[in-house]
């Protein structure tokens, strides 16, 4: 299985997805016009990563800026890992978030007590 690579835009997060090494990282803004088209390739290569995955799989999440159509896609990989936590497969997400940004400190919050798999909120000085 192959990389997933895509460059950060001023719309779009920058996406490295690693199946060697068990770790995802999506990064930057996530304001697409038809989120659709961005996540949905997301979603099935992890379709795709989950019937042979690394031991533990991790989720760096450092986003600035997220709006509603990719939070609600987030909240649906989110699901992803967590029926695949359930089924024992084993997963963290590292969600960053900089020092006095409420509101992605919020999102990440509400992701953490929604899904329920090992989650954690970490904050950085920029």
């Amino acid at each position: 299985m192959k990389k997933l690579i895509q460059k950060k835009t001023n719309n779009t997060p920058g996406i490295e997805f690693d199946p060697d090494a068990g770790l995802m990282k999506i990064e930057g803004r996530s304001i697409p016009e038809n989120p659709g088209d961005f996540f949905d390739p997301l979603i099935e290569w992890l379709d795709e990563y989950y019937k042979n995955p690394f031991e533990t799989t991790r989720f760096d999440i450092n986003l600035e800026y997220v709006n509603s159509g990719s939070s609600k896609y987030l909240l649906g990989i989110f699901r992803i890992l967590k029926k695949k936590h359930d089924d024992g497969k084993k997963c963290v997400i590292n969600w960053y978030y900089e020092e006095d940004d409420e509101a992605i400190y919020s999102l990440g919050e509400h992701y953490k007590n929604t899904i329920r798999v090992p989650f954690n909120l970490i904050e950085f000085i920029q």
